[in-house]
C-alpha cells in the first residue's frame, strides 16, 4: 500500500459518517455533520467549512453586543426567543454566549453587507463591519434553525446548531426584484410582507413600477389628479387603488429595517396614458400623442398594449411637469435612486427628453436609472441603464443593472403552457434553471433584478406564484461567488419547502421539487 496514512484517514472518516459526526479534510463541505442537520443556506456562502460537533443552544441565554449593534442584538434576541428558549441582552459582555461583534476593523475585508459567523462548542460570534452584515449573518444564523421559526410555529424542545465557520460576502450590491403596481394595485400589506421574504434570502433592492397607461400608484402633493383619478384604473380583472404619501413613508421605513432599499419608477415619456387622463391638457392638439388611440380621456385605459402613448414633447408645460413630478418623488424617496422608465418610445424628441429628466433626477440629488433604451441618449457618467432586451448600443459605457428578459422577466411562465402567463420574450417561459444559469461575465454589471409586470398577474397568490422560488435563484445569481451547480441549489431548495409554507408563500409547485 503506498500510502497507509491516507488509508487510516479514509477509514477514519468513514467510521466517523457512520456516527453521522462527519469529517472533512477540504474547506467547503456539503455533507452534514449530524443527523437531520443539513447545511442548506440560501443563497449559498462565499466560504463554508463545517467542524465536527454540535452546539446545542442552552435554555438560558445571553447576547451581547459592541459599536452601534444594538439592532442586531434585539433581532438576535428575539429569534432566539422564537424558538422557546430564554434570552437577554448585555453590552459588550465576555459571558455571553451569543456575541455580535461590528468592528470597522472588517470594513475591507467584509463591506457594510459582509459577515463572519463562528459556531463553536461554547457558543455563537458573529462578525462584521456594518450592520447589515450583522442581519444578513442572522439570516443565515435563522436558516440554521429548524423549519418554523419563521413563523414561530417550531415544534424542536431542543435546538442544536452545526459547528462550522462561514465567511460571506455578496457578489453584487444591487440584488432584488421589480414589482408592477400600476396595471395591477398591490398593496402595503403585500409589499411589508414580501419584504420580509426578501429579506430572508439577502435580497436588497425593491424597484416599484409605479405609473403606466393603465394606472398611477403613487400620491403627489403637487398633482393631487395623478391618484385620485388615475388611482381608479387598473388592467382588466385587475385592481386599482394607489399608496399614499404616508404609505410610502411607511413602506421605506420598513424596508430600511430589513436593509432594502425602495425604487420608485415613474414611467417617462411613455407609458403615460393614466397621466394624460388625469391632466389631459399633457396631450398634443387632436392626441396626436396617441398612437393607435387605445384610449381616449377621459376613458381610462384596461387592455394590455404597449407603446401607443406619450407625453408630447414639443409642449413646453410638459417639461414643467416633469420637473414637479420628479421633484416631489425624489424629496419623498430616502434611497439614492429614482428610476424614470424610458422604455418602447418613438420620438424625434425622445432623446432630447431623456437628456432633460436625466439632468432633473441629479439636479435633485439621486442618481437617475433608466430602461435600457435611455442608454442610446447622451446621458450622464451616473446614469444607470437596466437592461432588459440587449437590442440598445449605449452611447457611453454605464452601470448595468441586469433584468435580462431571457432569465429575469417573471411574468413569463414556471414552466411550459403555464396559464395566465407571458411569452413574448421565450415561449418555453422562464425556468428556474434559466435564472440560476444567467451569464453574468461582463463588468458593468452591478447586480441583477427581476421583473413582474402584473397584465396578467391580479392577485397576492399570483404574486408569490410567479416570483417564488425563482427569487431564490435570484438571490443566489447576486449573492454567491458562484452559481455552477444546480443540483446542490435543488438539494437545498428542497430543503426550504417547508419554510417557504412556513412564510405563507404561494409558491409555484416547481416539477425539481420532487
Amino acid at each position: 500500500m503506498k500510502n497507509p496514512n491516507r488509508f487510516t484517514q479514509i477509514f477514519y472518516c468513514l467510521f466517523v459518517g457512520i456516527l453521522a459526526l462527519g469529517c472533512s479534510t477540504s474547506k467547503s463541505v456539503v455533507a452534514s455533520p449530524t443527523p437531520n442537520l443539513e447545511i442548506d443556506i440560501i443563497p449559498k456562502p462565499q466560504v463554508l467549512t463545517i467542524d465536527n460537533g454540535v452546539y446545542e443552544v442552552p435554555k438560558q441565554n445571553t447576547v451581547s453586543y459592541s459599536g452601534t449593534s444594538q439592532d442586531a442584538a434585539v433581532l438576535l434576541n428575539t429569534l432566539l426567543q422564537s424558538v422557546n428558549v430564554s434570552s437577554n441582552i448585555q453590552a459588550t459582555s465576555n459571558r455571553a454566549n451569543f456575541k455580535l461583534i461590528q468592528d470597522q476593523a472588517f470594513a475591507q475585508e467584509l463591506g457594510d453587507e459582509g459577515y463572519i459567523l463562528d459556531i463553536k462548542s461554547n457558543g455563537v460570534t458573529l462578525t462584521s463591519a456594518g450592520a447589515a452584515g450583522l442581519f444578513y449573518g442572522i439570516q443565515s444564523l435563522k436558516q440554521l434553525l429548524p423549519s418554523g421559526v419563521e413563523n414561530g410555529a417550531i415544534a424542536s424542545k431542543n435546538i442544536v446548531l452545526p459547528q462550522l465557520h462561514i465567511k460571506d460576502v455578496p457578489k453584487y450590491s444591487w440584488r432584488g426584484n421589480m414589482i408592477d403596481l400600476a396595471r395591477s394595485f398591490f398593496g402595503v400589506d403585500y409589499l411589508k410582507q414580501h419584504m420580509d421574504r426578501m429579506a430572508f434570502y439577502k435580497l436588497n433592492r425593491l424597484h416599484l413600477h409605479l405609473t403606466d397607461d393603465q394606472g398611477w400608484r403613487l400620491e403627489l402633493k403637487s398633482k393631487p389628479l395623478l391618484s385620485e383619478i388615475g388611482g381608479k384604473s387598473a388592467v382588466k380583472g385587475g385592481r386599482s387603488g394607489f399608496l399614499t404619501t404616508e404609505d410610502y413613508k411607511e413602506l421605506q421605513a420598513y424596508a430600511k429595517e430589513r436593509h432594502i432599499v425602495i425604487i420608485p419608477e415613474i414611467d417617462l415619456p411613455g407609458h403615460i396614458y393614466a397621466a394624460l387622463v388625469a391632466y389631459p391638457e399633457l396631450n398634443c392638439e387632436e392626441l396626436t400623442n396617441l398612437n393607435p388611440k387605445m384610449a381616449t380621456p377621459p376613458d381610462f385605459y384596461d387592455g394590455y398594449k404597449v407603446g401607443w402613448s406619450k407625453l408630447c414633447l414639443t409642449n413646453p408645460a410638459v417639461y414643467d411637469f416633469v420637473a414637479e413630478v420628479l421633484k416631489e418623488v425624489s424629496e419623498l424617496t430616502d434611497g439614492p435612486w429614482v428610476h424614470i422608465g424610458g422604455d418602447e418610445i418613438d420620438d424625434d424628441l425622445y432623446e432630447t427628453f431623456v437628456v432633460k429628466a436625466d439632468s432633473m433626477v441629479r439636479s435633485y440629488g439621486k442618481v437617475p436609472i433608466g430602461w435600457e433604451e435611455m442608454s442610446k441618449a447622451d446621458v450622464s457618467k451616473e446614469f444607470i441603464s437596466q437592461r432588459w432586451n440587449a437590442k440598445t448600443t449605449p452611447k457611453h459605457k454605464s452601470k448595468v443593472i441586469e433584468s435580462i428578459c431571457t432569465s429575469f422577466y417573471f411574468d413569463h411562465a414556471n414552466v411550459t403552457g403555464q396559464e395566465q402567463t407571458n411569452n413574448w420574450c421565450q415561449k418555453a417561459g422562464v425556468s428556474l434553471e434559466d435564472v440560476y444559469h444567467f451569464n453574468d461575465k461582463e463588468d458593468e454589471i452591478i447586480g441583477v433584478e427581476a421583473p413582474v409586470w402584473s397584465e396578467l398577474v391580479l392577485t397576492d397568490a399570483m404574486m408569490d406564484n410567479r416570483l417564488w422560488p425563482r427569487l431564490m435563484a435570484v438571490a443566489e445569481v447576486g449573492w454567491s461567488a458562484s452559481h455552477d451547480d444546480f443540483n446542490d441549489f435543488l438539494k437545498r431548495l428542497r430543503a426550504h419547502e417547508s419554510r417557504l409554507e412556513a412564510l405563507n408563500i404561494e409558491y409555484h409547485p416547481l416539477p425539481e421539487l420532487n
